[in-house]
């Protein structure tokens, strides 16, 4: 795989089904037109695929419960509401679609109500006078023209979004069968976001998920609350324990919902499986957690619970894999042990959706990006090949890797080999997070780093999930420690081979995998021939007031003793660094905010070393996955021009 093959990275999203229609949003990079390319594809219960819209920018299709009519969105090439996705529906059997929204910023995914004629939906909804709107004299100011904000919390903005308070996400409900464009008022206020909307099985009320006291402060917790769907006041049904996400209503009126706990631990918290009956009117009510807080760690990517007959489907985080387990109904903080998996495989469950007895998912494997299946009898029933393109580029294989720590302690990961007999130069990559997972399905980065000749060795230290809370939580006020022990026993590992060269060996990684390349660099840089830090945490004391989150992160993972995070810091120990490296980041990245790239670089040149920065205009933190494709292109030229440098 090459770096301007990302074209080939042909990746189906969500899938909706209802009776013999299953439809699935399908996603590429298209660096003709520098922007992703997504359309909706009808793929067919006995195998194959075709094209149901043609884009080039359709999303988040969702079939009417009687089967009539599909809702979606579809966002044009122009500006304000005519290049924001917006709401349209057309007609299951096919014809013409019709835009029911045109909302400024755009419209959030459709939830169609029990009647099939109703749509909820979330929409941010931009101040006067911000975002390409007129204000109060009828102006339309640029961005820079805007009148000053006024800033009294911290969660102010987001990474991969903007500032927040200035836009609302705010709830909307909708006909669809309606005949003219619709200019819906909201039903909630502007005070707080929504998030997660579902009806009622009676189609009276709209549940969803806001920050307890209606956003009065600054709070990581999401209560599940719910409004009339003909509007009125909200109330809260269950006060969540931390985060809650997701919820979902079986026929007979129970409420499942994904939520988080945090009781012992705010940082690498597991999320579970709640169910509780909502009392609409009569305050909140006590859920109950249905799946262990050790073991079972929900992916709540991969699409909401899953109502059956006496149990719930869910994905899980395990050991690399994403598998799809059932939790009885009935259930008290059931072990994943005692989970009955459903579908579990080396493979990693994208996404999922039920109708009935029929159980559609994407699964992504090591040598495919997604595919859409049937799981019938625990078996995939493959239904499209979309990774062929892929494929053709040549895939190499995942090599399982298992050692221990110097205590001990189980090590799991991978080596990417690259094609010949070798000594092959070794890159170690690190992931971000640190609470994600690398996991069994085909890395893109890996693999280009294989066809250009370097073998890679990926993995899952301590604070990665998929492991426990356990694992998770083992570098809490411990960075660049047990995790430092994992990183190098998996690299010692792999240099066992005689067909890799330990004398050429290359440390990289992102964000959390950015501060581990620096940490390493400066602890233990005779390992490595040179270093790619990239959006990188390098300094705990800004970072605290600069990322978006890291008012809240800090103290979690750090704590907030400033000689402490002045001890966790690699800027602490720049002038330790003696070997070429190369400090990566975005211009616009608020996760980890570019003064971390900044500082580095100067405390790097100041005390002699080797050091070069890339900077990437007009990105944020999520450049490697969903960035501008040409940019992703130019990444990943630039850091193979690096390596060819220095291995």
């Amino acid at each position: 795989m090459r770096p301007a093959d990302i074209e080939a990275l042909v990746v189906p999203g969500r899938p909706a089904l209802r009776g013999n229609l299953l439809l699935t949003p399908l996603k590429k990079p298209d660096l003709k037109t520098n922007a992703a390319h997504s359309s909706l594809r009808r793929v067919s219960l006995d195998g194959g695929e075709s094209a149901w819209t043609h884009g080039p920018r359709d999303s988040a299709p969702s079939i009417s419960p009687d089967g009539r009519w599909v809702a979606f969105l579809r966002a044009g090439e122009g500006k304000g509401a005519d290049g924001s996705p917006q709401l349209h529906v057309m007609p299951a059997d096919g014809g013409d679609a019709r835009r029911l929204t045109s909302l400024h910023l755009g419209a959030g995914e459709p939830v169609w109500a029990p009647d099939s004629r109703r749509i909820a939906f979330t929409a941010r909804v931009p101040e006067a006078g911000r975002y390409g709107t007129p204000d109060a004299d009828d102006e339309t100011p640029e961005p820079a023209a805007e009148a000053p904000r006024r800033i009294t919390r911290m969660d102010y903005r987001i990474d991969d979004i903007g500032f927040l308070r200035d836009r609302m996400q705010r709830l909307f409900v909708v006909d669809a069968l309606a005949e003219d464009l619709a200019e819906p008022e909201p039903l909630t206020g502007d005070g707080f976001d929504v998030t997660h909307p579902v009806w009622t099985p009676d189609g009276t009320r709209v549940v969803f998920t806001a920050p307890p006291e209606w956003g009065a402060a600054e709070s990581d917790f999401r209560d599940v609350c719910a409004i009339s769907a003909s509007g009125g006041e909200p109330e809260v049904v269950v006060r969540g324990e931390g985060y809650s996400e997701r919820p979902v209503f079986a026929a007979d009126g129970t409420l499942f919902y994904f939520g988080q706990s945090f009781a012992e631990h705010h940082e690498a918290a597991m999320t579970g499986l709640y169910s509780a009956t909502p009392e609409f009117g009569a305050g909140p009510v006590k859920a109950r957690r249905l799946t262990d807080i050790e073991t079972v760690d929900c992916e709540t990517s991969a699409g909401p619970p899953a109502p059956r007959e006496g149990d719930v489907l869910v994905a899980v985080r395990n050991r690399g894999a994403v598998e799809l387990r059932a939790v009885p109904v009935d259930a008290a903080d059931a072990p994943l042990a005692d989970l009955p998996v459903v579908y579990a495989d080396r493979t990693a469950l994208r996404s999922f959706t039920l109708d009935g007895s029929v159980l559609a998912a994407v699964l992504a494997t090591p040598s495919t990006a997604g595919e859409v299946v049937l799981l019938r009898d625990g078996e995939p029933q493959v239904l499209t090949d979309y990774s062929k393109p892929l494929r053709d580029k040549g895939i190499r294989p995942m090599i399982e890797l298992e050692t221990t720590a110097p205590d001990g302690y189980p090590v799991h990961g991978w080596l990417v080999l690259p094609e010949g007999e070798g000594p092959h130069p070794v890159l170690r990559v690190v992931h971000g997070g640190p609470f994600t997972q690398q996991d069994w399905a085909v890395f893109d980065e890996a693999q280009v780093f294989a066809a250009a000749g370097y073998a890679v060795v990926l993995g899952n230290p301590r604070g990665s999930a998929g492991y426990g809370q356990t694992h998770g939580h083992a570098i809490t006020h411990g960075f660049g420690t047990v995790d430092v022990d994992d990183v190098l026993a998996l690299l010692d590992k792999a240099l066992e081979r005689p067909d890799l060269d330990a004398s050429r060996v290359g440390i990289m990684g992102g964000s959390y995998g950015g501060f581990m390349t620096s940490w390493l660099a400066a602890h233990h840089g005779e390992r490595f021939k040179a270093a790619w830090s990239e959006r990188a945490v390098n300094a705990w004391d800004s970072m605290v007031g600069s990322s978006d989150i890291g008012y809240t992160f800090v103290d979690a993972y750090i704590g907030a003793d400033p000689e402490v995070q002045r001890e966790r810091s690699p800027l602490s120990y720049a002038a330790r660094i003696e070997i070429p490296f190369a400090v990566v980041h975005s211009e616009q990245d608020w996760r980890c905010p570019l003064e971390q790239a900044q500082r580095m670089f100067v405390a790097l040149r100041r005390a002699g070393a080797p050091a070069e920065m890339v900077l990437f205009p007009g990105e944020g933190h999520e450049l490697s996955r969903s960035g501008r494709p040409r940019h992703r292109v130019q990444r990943f030229d630039a850091i193979l021009e690096w390596w060819s440098r220095h291995l």
